[in-house]
């Protein structure tokens, strides 16, 4: 069992038959065709030679199909992880350049290991830091900043890089008079073909088609001699097997490159392998072992020459609905790219570079969610603003300052909404044994001698405060008729030291105030602090009840006996 938990390919692989087989190869040939020319894209897009992003779906992907939990991920290159990778080594050397290529494969094998790292310490956890609005943001501002990059090939001469998105922007409309229009054509041309294909079908290889294309025309009518960038030269035959240039140095300037992508290429992993696994009913997803997988795969491609991998949602999502059953499809993915790099590569010289602009320009528009900020805008405002504020600093400053930014919003956002947590008075609803919020249903009974509060939170060092100060200022409010004072613990799953503080503090304050107070629907882990550190003694095991209901009925019970707070100890007994 515990073999199986670690290799998953060993519990498909144990019921495999002819049928799956089929459609593992259906889906995976169709995968592969996609993969080339994405591959290839994607590669220029990280400042790479295309013949690396081809490397990329070799090794990578056939340790994840064995490795993985997802049965339909596709690992490989891909935009987000591309541009980051540009993003963060264009500062240390220039793009294309052999410095450059050693410090890519490099910053592959450190996210691997740290991926890795991860998965043996249980901290995929980590992630969750990096909320929706935030992810989304950043994603958004990414697929503007790619768009950017691909102006040069699109227009058809050279732009200079610039520090700022904005910059690049300004360049190219102050040397419009230099665009080639050859390029613009078929770059358009190209985006229109495979949009026509994607709707007819979304299984017809519209990227290969237009690179097919593109490759003839070119050839045809010698467009490369009237100014059209072509990709030229590409390597033929498989990667060797070579040591990445690991040395303290080159480390230590990396890891900030590093950090970045490892986040972001696990929530966009982890973030496609869940949603697809929500259309199979057959396995689960577990984040650790896919840390594991997305981390082998890394430091396996690392050793030949690959391209930094991760989740591809666009060919995920094209392996699944184009019948993948298993990690096989995967396999035969790597089949098909190991065959293109043996016998293929030298049909490449003449493709234009126009073409995988609009390959990489169709890909990232899915990535500019402006629903996801319209639907903010009108239900959630805060995370409408922490949206706007990692997309604009993202899109402004730079990517590795933004996720940055993105994760410091996350976690003080997370810290505030925990510091002042939901909370209720609570009202019996007429003829029930119900307590409902009074605020929300006016037809609750509020007696002015009696208030029931509910905390909607564990109760810790960030709201302790908080906690003493609502519960004394609703008290106050009634201060002049309340008699008895009812604490909901149902909601309080956790208590720290401070926040076990804090309730005897508001104990102690309430009761100095003659008022009596109970406790209902404290649960088992929070029972134990209590009675470990003397606190029930203190408050007294008669006053905790079960439910809201059993100190109403106990209340009810002494009701004659409230002027002077001469109460008896027959409170309902819970287990405490």
């Amino acid at each position: 069992m515990r073999i199986k938990q670690l290799i998953p390919a060993l519990d498909w692989g144990a019921t495999y038959d002819a049928a799956t087989f089929k459609s593992d190869l259906a889906a995976g040939i169709t995968v592969g065709v996609m993969l080339v020319p994405q591959g290839m894209a994607y590669a220029l897009l990280a400042g790479m030679p295309p013949i690396y992003g081809l490397y990329g779906g070799l090794i990578p992907l056939a340790l994840y199909a064995i490795l993985g939990t997802s049965r339909q991920l596709s690992i490989g290159p891909v935009a987000i992880s591309a541009l980051l990778i540009l993003a963060g080594v264009s500062q240390l050397a220039e793009p294309g350049t052999e410095r450059y290529i050693q410090l890519v494969i490099l910053a592959g094998l450190l996210i691997g290991i740290a991926q890795l790292g991860l998965s043996i310490l249980q901290m995929g956890f980590l992630v969750n830091f990096l909320s929706h609005p935030v992810v989304a943001g950043f994603t958004s501002a990414a697929a503007v900043i790619i768009a950017v990059s691909q102006l040069k090939d699109l227009l058809g001469f050279d732009i200079p890089r610039f520090a700022h998105t904005y910059e690049t922007v300004v360049y190219a409309f102050e040397h419009l008079q230099q665009t080639n229009w050859i390029s613009v054509a078929i770059c358009l041309g190209a985006i229109t073909l495979m949009t026509v294909l994607r709707k007819i079908d979304r299984n017809i290889p519209g990227a290969l088609i237009a690179v097919a294309i593109g490759i003839l025309m070119t050839w045809f009518f010698n467009l490369q001699d009237q100014g059209l960038r072509i990709v030229r030269d590409v390597p033929q035959g498989l990667p060797s097997c070579s040591l990445p240039a690991i040395t303290w140095d080159n480390i230590r300037i990396l890891i900030p490159t590093v950090l970045t992508v490892t986040i972001i290429g696990i929530i966009e992993s982890i973030g496609i392998a869940k949603v697809l696994e929500t259309k199979h009913r057959n396995y689960v997803v577990r984040p650790n072992q896919e840390l594991l997988a997305l981390g082998l795969s890394k430091i396996g491609g690392a050793f030949f020459q690959a391209l930094p991998t991760s989740g591809s949602f666009t060919r995920s999502a094209i392996n699944h609905e184009s019948g993948a059953k298993t990690g096989m499809a995967s396999i035969i993915t790597v089949t098909l790219i190991a065959f293109t790099l043996l016998f293929l590569t030298p049909l490449f010289y003449y493709l234009p570079k126009a073409v995988l602009a609009a390959i990489i320009l169709l890909a990232v528009r899915s990535l500019f969610d402006l629903p996801e900020a319209i639907h903010l805008w009108k239900n959630h405002k805060q995370d409408f603003l922490m949206m706007m504020a990692t997309f604009i600093f993202t899109l402004f400053a730079s990517t590795e300052e933004g996720v940055l930014l993105g994760v410091v919003l996350s976690v003080l956002a997370m810290l505030y909404r925990s510091s002042k947590p939901h909370i209720a008075v609570l009202g019996n609803l007429p003829g029930t044994n119900h307590y409902r919020n009074i605020n929300r249903f006016a037809e609750a009974d509020n007696p002015d001698d009696l208030l029931i509060i509910r905390f909607d939170s564990q109760l810790y060092f960030g709201n302790a405060a908080y906690y003493k100060e609502k519960i004394r200022d609703l008290a106050v409010e009634k201060l002049a008729t309340l008699k008895v004072v009812v604490l909901d613990f149902s909601s309080i799953h956790e208590l720290d030291s401070t926040g076990q503080q804090a309730l005897e503090e508001t104990h102690l304050l309430l009761s100095e105030r003659g008022l009596k107070v109970l406790y209902s629907g404290v649960i088992g882990p929070v029972r134990d602090i209590l009675s470990k550190s003397g606190l029930t003694d203190k408050i007294g095991k008669n006053n905790f009840f079960m439910y809201v209901h059993d100190a109403i009925r106990y209340i009810n019970n002494q009701r004659d006996g409230m002027g002077d707070l001469g109460w008896t100890s027959h409170a309902i007994q819970s287990n405490i």
